[in-house]
This record gives C-alpha cells, structure tokens and sequence, in this order.
C-alpha cells in the first residue's frame, strides 16, 4: 500500500512540474522589431498581416508575440535610430519591410546575431542579403516580392497592340527597380518598341518626370514595385488618365491609388507567409541561414475601373484581353488604403 501511495505522490509530483512548465510556456514573450520603409498601401497591408497572423500564432501556441512597430518614412537616419532602439530594447528578431530597411538590419546585427526576416525584397541576391535563395547563409531571411517583367510587358500590347513607345518611370535609387527595369528594356528591344527613362526621387519630381512623359506622347507607363513612385501614385494617376496613357505597375496597391493596372503578388498573403516565417524561427529553432527565401508567382492583374473608364477603355474588354496572360483578373476602386475598401 506504501508502494501504491509513494507512485501516485511521485506521479502526482511529476503532474505539478509539467502543469508548471506549461504555465511557464504560456508565459513566453517574443520581443519583435518591425520597420516598414514608406508609407503606401502594400507595405502596410503587409505589416497589418504579420501583425494579425502573429496574434493568432500566439493564441494557438500560447506565447505573446510583443511587437514594436515604427516607419522611417524612407529617411536613413531614422532608420539607424529605430533599429538601434531595437536592440537596446533587446528583440528577439527583426522585420525589414522592403529593401533598405533588411539592408541596413543585415548589417546592424553581423555582431550580435538577431534574426532578421525581411519583407518584401524584390532582389535579395543581387543586393546581397543573400548567398541564394535557398539557402541565404546568415541570420537573415524572408519574402520576396520578385516581378515577373515579361509578364507585364505583355499586359501593355494585349491591350494595345500598336503601342511603340513606352515610358519607364522609376526612382534609380530604388534597388527595387534595377533588374526589372533592365528586364523590360531587354524585352522592349527584342520587340523593336522604343522607350525612355524618367525618374524622381520624391514626389514632386515624380510629377515633373510625369509631366515629360505626357509631353513627349508616349504610349504606356512602366513602374516596377518602386517605393517612390508607389509612394506618388495618388498624385499623378489623374493626369496620366487625362493624357490617355495607362500605367502599368508591379503591385496592386498602385491600382488601388489610381493607375490603371498593377500586376504582381498578393502582399496580404505575403504578409500571413512572412509571420509563418518568423514563428517558425522563435517557436521552433528554425536558422534562418538554412531557410528558403520565399517567392510568390500568383500571376494576378488588377485593373483600376474608374481609370479604365477615364482612358475610355471598357473593363470587360480589358479581362479579356488579359485573360490568357494572368492567373487573376481583379477589379478595383480608387482609395488611399486597402482598408477604406471594407
């Protein structure tokens, strides 16, 4: 009988140190640093989806994901400062939402070793955030938001055929920009099209290059996923639209602020698959150096309704059009933010 009680106490003991080993776990707090880099409407659908995906990890696992979030708002020195203050703060991992900010984070933890995902990097390898994109190498890891050029090209002479000339508006300091511009003008001279470049690298340059375009008669416009522009798409849609030339562009968040058609991946998604990323490297041990850089190819165009009309182009025409060229062919209204949708 002595036995029988002396087992159960033991058992009852061990249930106790497990019960309290779960209360601890329930108790875990992972300290997360996300910087966005500007504030337009893909980079902040994105942040708004690892923030709610990340909740309800927590819930699921029971752990508390802490987040600071802050936006430099494209200003350098206000990037260092915030990513300083992450790691005076002592975050267990960081989030750069586009290129500059995961550059600047690679470079602020090669001592001190915090894992950084990134967000939203079009070309991780050739800005050299990683080794490759299978296996990246260091503490760092991500999503990529890669544009499939072609794919947009095609879009321009499915809807006009007989368009021979075609602007190409992009900031040159955006590494965003670099292999896509140099992939359409690659596909523009294999198809004997000419084009131009016009650049800015703030909004009211942004307006002037639009300004030229329009004078010089183009055919269509070309943006890659470029910050800037995206960030001085609400302030030019109308005139291009007025001018007869439709934009083409590498997100759907540019469709949301006017132009006529933006291509590319779904940033939601991105988001939700980015949060995934980061829980498995907190919850799980996951390296970061050994996880695979992540690409979407979702082949989904969305067509801004009200500047098709204002082009005098009819949507249905247009689906049509791009149809045999898209997984997706989205409609959409203009509006600030994805949120003023709902």
């Amino acid at each position: 009988m002595k036995k029988i009680l002396s087992v159960l106490t033991v058992l009852a003991l061990v249930l106790c140190l497990g019960a309290s080993a779960f209360a601890a776990d329930n108790d875990t707090v992972f300290k997360v640093g996300i910087c966005n880099y500007v504030d337009d409407a893909s980079l902040n659908q994105i942040v708004e989806n690892i923030q709610n995906r990340l909740a309800a990890i927590g819930e699921e696992k029971g752990v508390t994901f802490e987040i600071s979030y802050d936006n430099c708002n494209a200003d350098a020195n206000v990037m260092a400062q915030i990513i300083q203050n992450f790691i005076a703060d002592d975050v267990d991992l960081m989030v750069g939402v586009a290129t500059p900010v995961a550059m600047s984070m690679q470079a602020a933890t090669e001592d001190n070793g915090i894992p950084v995902v990134f967000a939203a990097v079009s070309d991780p390898i050739s800005t050299g955030l990683v080794e490759s994109m299978d296996e990246p190498g260091a503490n760092i890891t991500g999503t990529s938001d890669g544009l499939d050029t072609a794919a947009v090209m095609k879009l321009i002479f499915a809807a006009d055929p007989d368009a021979d000339s075609v602007a190409l508006l992009y900031d040159m300091g955006q590494d965003a920009s670099t292999t896509p511009i140099a992939e359409a003008k690659a596909f523009l001279d294999e198809q004997k099209v000419s084009y131009k470049d016009y650049n800015g690298t703030t909004v009211d340059e942004v307006m002037l290059a639009v300004d030229a375009l329009i004078a010089d008669g183009v055919d269509a416009v070309f943006t890659p996923t470029d910050n800037t522009i995206m960030t001085a798409e609400l302030s030019i849609y109308e005139a291009l639209a007025e001018a007869g030339i439709p934009h083409y562009t590498g997100a759907d968040s540019f469709a949301l602020n006017g132009a006529f058609v933006g291509y590319g991946v779904d940033y939601a998604n991105l988001g939700v698959e980015t949060a995934e990323m980061i829980a498995k490297i907190l919850l799980e041990g996951v390296n970061p150096a050994d996880t695979p850089v992540l690409t979407f190819d979702n082949g989904t165009a969305t067509v801004n309704t009200e500047t098709c009309e204002a082009l005098g182009l009819d949507f249905d025409t247009v689906k049509e059009a791009f149809a045999p060229l898209c997984t997706q062919v989205n409609a959409i209204t203009t509006a600030e933010s994805f949120s003023d949708l709902a």
